[in-house]
Protein backbone atom coordinates (compact mmCIF):
# COMPACT_ATOMS: atom_id res chain seq x y z
CA UNK A 1 0.00 0.00 0.00
CA UNK A 2 1.64 3.19 -1.14
CA UNK A 3 1.89 6.61 0.38
CA UNK A 4 -1.00 7.98 -1.67
CA UNK A 5 -3.25 5.09 -0.62
CA UNK A 6 -2.42 5.73 3.02
CA UNK A 7 -3.64 9.28 2.67
CA UNK A 8 -7.11 7.92 1.84
CA UNK A 9 -7.34 5.73 4.94
CA UNK A 10 -9.45 6.84 7.93
CA UNK A 11 -6.53 6.21 10.31
CA UNK A 12 -2.83 5.45 10.12
CA UNK A 13 -2.01 1.78 9.72
CA UNK A 14 0.58 0.34 12.10
CA UNK A 15 3.15 -2.18 10.95
CA UNK A 16 1.03 -4.81 12.69
CA UNK A 17 -2.01 -3.70 10.67
CA UNK A 18 -0.04 -4.02 7.44
CA UNK A 19 1.01 -7.53 8.36
CA UNK A 20 -2.56 -8.50 9.19
CA UNK A 21 -3.84 -7.15 5.88
CA UNK A 22 -1.39 -9.43 4.08
CA UNK A 23 -2.98 -12.45 5.76
CA UNK A 24 -6.17 -14.45 5.41
CA UNK A 25 -8.37 -15.35 8.37
CA UNK A 26 -7.06 -18.90 8.05
CA UNK A 27 -3.47 -17.63 8.50
CA UNK A 28 -4.37 -15.46 11.48
CA UNK A 29 -3.43 -16.60 14.97
CA UNK A 30 -5.84 -15.25 17.58
CA UNK A 31 -4.59 -13.75 20.83
CA UNK A 32 -5.02 -16.31 23.59
CA UNK A 33 -4.89 -15.36 27.27
CA UNK A 34 -1.21 -16.22 27.72
CA UNK A 35 -0.26 -14.12 24.69
CA UNK A 36 -2.33 -11.19 25.94
CA UNK A 37 -0.67 -11.38 29.34
CA UNK A 38 2.75 -11.21 27.71
CA UNK A 39 1.94 -8.32 25.36
CA UNK A 40 0.13 -6.21 27.93
CA UNK A 41 2.67 -7.00 30.65
CA UNK A 42 5.50 -5.85 28.36
CA UNK A 43 3.43 -2.82 27.17
CA UNK A 44 3.77 -4.06 23.56
CA UNK A 45 0.35 -2.66 22.71
CA UNK A 46 1.30 -2.01 19.09
CA UNK A 47 1.29 -5.80 18.56
CA UNK A 48 -2.39 -6.22 19.40
CA UNK A 49 -4.25 -7.00 16.19
CA UNK A 50 -7.65 -7.68 14.70
CA UNK A 51 -8.58 -10.61 12.48
CA UNK A 52 -7.86 -9.73 8.82
CA UNK A 53 -11.51 -9.68 7.75
CA UNK A 54 -12.44 -7.62 10.82
CA UNK A 55 -9.65 -5.12 10.15
CA UNK A 56 -10.77 -4.68 6.55
CA UNK A 57 -14.36 -4.14 7.69
CA UNK A 58 -13.16 -1.75 10.40
CA UNK A 59 -11.29 0.34 7.82
CA UNK A 60 -14.41 0.49 5.64
CA UNK A 61 -16.64 1.26 8.61
CA UNK A 62 -14.30 4.01 9.85
CA UNK A 63 -14.32 5.61 6.41
CA UNK A 64 -18.13 5.58 6.20
CA UNK A 65 -18.45 6.92 9.75
CA UNK A 66 -16.05 9.72 8.89
CA UNK A 67 -18.27 10.72 5.96
CA UNK A 68 -21.46 10.67 8.05
CA UNK A 69 -20.20 11.99 11.40
CA UNK A 70 -16.89 13.68 10.58
CA UNK A 71 -14.90 11.33 12.82
CA UNK A 72 -15.14 8.11 14.80
CA UNK A 73 -15.06 10.25 17.95
CA UNK A 74 -18.25 12.04 16.88
CA UNK A 75 -19.92 8.70 16.17
CA UNK A 76 -19.02 7.51 19.67
CA UNK A 77 -20.33 10.72 21.23
CA UNK A 78 -23.66 10.48 19.38
CA UNK A 79 -24.29 6.74 19.58
CA UNK A 80 -22.36 5.24 22.48
CA UNK A 81 -21.67 7.68 25.30
CA UNK A 82 -24.15 9.00 27.87
CA UNK A 83 -26.22 11.93 26.59
CA UNK A 84 -25.78 13.52 30.01
CA UNK A 85 -22.09 14.07 29.23
CA UNK A 86 -22.78 16.54 26.45
CA UNK A 87 -19.87 17.51 24.20
CA UNK A 88 -16.17 17.75 25.08
CA UNK A 89 -14.56 19.38 26.89
CA UNK A 90 -16.67 17.59 29.49
CA UNK A 91 -17.46 18.78 32.98
CA UNK A 92 -17.00 15.68 35.13
CA UNK A 93 -18.54 15.23 38.54
CA UNK A 94 -15.05 14.48 39.90
CA UNK A 95 -11.60 15.53 38.75
CA UNK A 96 -10.31 12.11 39.84
CA UNK A 97 -10.80 9.41 37.18
CA UNK A 98 -13.32 6.69 38.16
CA UNK A 99 -14.13 8.32 41.50
CA UNK A 100 -17.75 9.06 40.50
CA UNK A 101 -19.84 6.42 38.67
CA UNK A 102 -21.49 9.06 36.47
CA UNK A 103 -18.08 9.88 35.01
CA UNK A 104 -17.49 6.51 33.36
CA UNK A 105 -19.40 4.12 31.12
CA UNK A 106 -18.51 0.47 30.45
CA UNK A 107 -19.43 -0.86 26.99
CA UNK A 108 -18.65 -3.91 24.89
CA UNK A 109 -16.09 -3.01 22.22
CA UNK A 110 -17.80 -2.94 18.82
CA UNK A 111 -14.49 -3.73 17.11
CA UNK A 112 -12.56 -6.10 19.40
CA UNK A 113 -9.10 -7.43 18.74
CA UNK A 114 -8.74 -10.93 17.34
CA UNK A 115 -9.27 -12.85 20.56
CA UNK A 116 -9.54 -16.55 21.34
CA UNK A 117 -13.01 -17.88 22.28
CA UNK A 118 -14.13 -17.07 25.81
CA UNK A 119 -12.43 -13.64 25.95
CA UNK A 120 -14.61 -10.50 25.97
CA UNK A 121 -13.30 -7.05 25.07
CA UNK A 122 -14.80 -4.16 27.05
CA UNK A 123 -14.07 -0.43 26.94
CA UNK A 124 -14.37 1.93 29.91
CA UNK A 125 -15.07 5.45 28.63
CA UNK A 126 -14.13 8.24 31.02
CA UNK A 127 -15.60 11.73 31.18
CA UNK A 128 -12.67 12.69 33.42
CA UNK A 129 -9.28 13.14 31.77
CA UNK A 130 -6.75 10.42 32.60
CA UNK A 131 -3.31 12.09 32.73
CA UNK A 132 -0.61 10.76 30.40
CA UNK A 133 3.04 11.59 29.92
CA UNK A 134 4.34 13.97 27.26
CA UNK A 135 6.15 11.25 25.28
CA UNK A 136 4.09 8.62 23.47
CA UNK A 137 1.07 9.44 25.60
CA UNK A 138 1.39 6.51 27.99
CA UNK A 139 -0.09 6.56 31.48
CA UNK A 140 1.77 8.30 34.27
CA UNK A 141 2.58 6.13 37.32
CA UNK A 142 -0.17 7.90 39.27
CA UNK A 143 -2.73 7.34 36.51
CA UNK A 144 -1.73 3.69 36.16
CA UNK A 145 -2.45 3.14 39.86
CA UNK A 146 -5.82 4.89 39.59
CA UNK A 147 -6.85 2.68 36.67
CA UNK A 148 -5.54 -0.48 38.33
CA UNK A 149 -7.46 0.29 41.52
CA UNK A 150 -10.65 0.91 39.55
CA UNK A 151 -10.30 -2.30 37.52
CA UNK A 152 -9.77 -4.28 40.71
CA UNK A 153 -12.79 -2.68 42.39
CA UNK A 154 -15.19 -2.84 39.44
CA UNK A 155 -14.21 -6.01 37.61
CA UNK A 156 -11.89 -8.26 39.62
CA UNK A 157 -13.77 -8.17 42.93
CA UNK A 158 -17.06 -8.88 41.16
CA UNK A 159 -15.61 -12.19 39.92
CA UNK A 160 -14.69 -13.35 43.41
CA UNK A 161 -11.73 -15.59 44.29
CA UNK A 162 -9.33 -15.94 41.37
CA UNK A 163 -10.83 -12.92 39.62
CA UNK A 164 -7.42 -11.30 39.19
CA UNK A 165 -6.48 -14.15 36.84
CA UNK A 166 -9.45 -13.44 34.56
CA UNK A 167 -9.02 -9.70 33.98
CA UNK A 168 -6.46 -7.74 31.97
CA UNK A 169 -6.47 -4.05 31.13
CA UNK A 170 -4.52 -1.48 29.16
CA UNK A 171 -4.81 2.07 27.90
CA UNK A 172 -3.54 2.57 24.38
CA UNK A 173 -0.86 5.19 23.95
CA UNK A 174 -2.25 8.32 22.36
CA UNK A 175 -0.47 7.45 19.09
CA UNK A 176 -2.40 4.15 18.89
CA UNK A 177 -5.86 5.53 19.66
CA UNK A 178 -8.58 5.77 17.02
CA UNK A 179 -10.67 7.95 19.37
CA UNK A 180 -8.51 10.59 21.03
CA UNK A 181 -11.02 13.16 22.26
CA UNK A 182 -12.56 10.86 24.89
CA UNK A 183 -10.35 8.96 27.32
CA UNK A 184 -10.91 5.23 27.51
CA UNK A 185 -9.39 2.08 28.95
CA UNK A 186 -9.57 -1.41 27.45
CA UNK A 187 -10.51 -4.33 29.69
CA UNK A 188 -10.27 -7.99 28.65
CA UNK A 189 -12.05 -10.66 30.67
CA UNK A 190 -12.13 -14.41 30.20
CA UNK A 191 -14.82 -16.97 30.97
CA UNK A 192 -17.32 -14.37 32.20
CA UNK A 193 -21.00 -15.12 31.64
CA UNK A 194 -23.40 -12.78 29.82
CA UNK A 195 -25.28 -11.89 33.00
CA UNK A 196 -22.15 -10.30 34.54
CA UNK A 197 -21.21 -8.60 31.26
CA UNK A 198 -24.73 -7.15 31.15
CA UNK A 199 -24.41 -6.00 34.76
CA UNK A 200 -21.15 -4.20 34.00
CA UNK A 201 -22.44 -2.54 30.83
CA UNK A 202 -25.98 -1.64 31.94
CA UNK A 203 -26.98 1.98 31.45
CA UNK A 204 -27.69 3.62 34.79
CA UNK A 205 -30.06 6.48 35.56
CA UNK A 206 -27.15 8.87 36.09
CA UNK A 207 -26.02 8.20 32.50
CA UNK A 208 -29.32 9.38 31.06
CA UNK A 209 -30.01 12.91 29.95
CA UNK A 210 -32.20 14.66 32.46
CA UNK A 211 -35.38 16.25 31.11
CA UNK A 212 -35.98 19.86 32.03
Amino acid sequence: MGRDANAELPFNLTETDRLVLSQTDEDFEAHDWENLQKLIGANKLELLKRKPSDLRRYIQWSASVRVEYGSVANYVLVNRLPKSWGQPPFTPASSTPFADPSDYRVLINEWPYGLAPGITHLVVWSRTLIPTDDGIGDLTPESRKLVADFVKRYFVERLGPGGEDRVLWFKNWVSLQSVRSVDHVHVLVRDVGPEIIEEWTKEQDYHKERSI
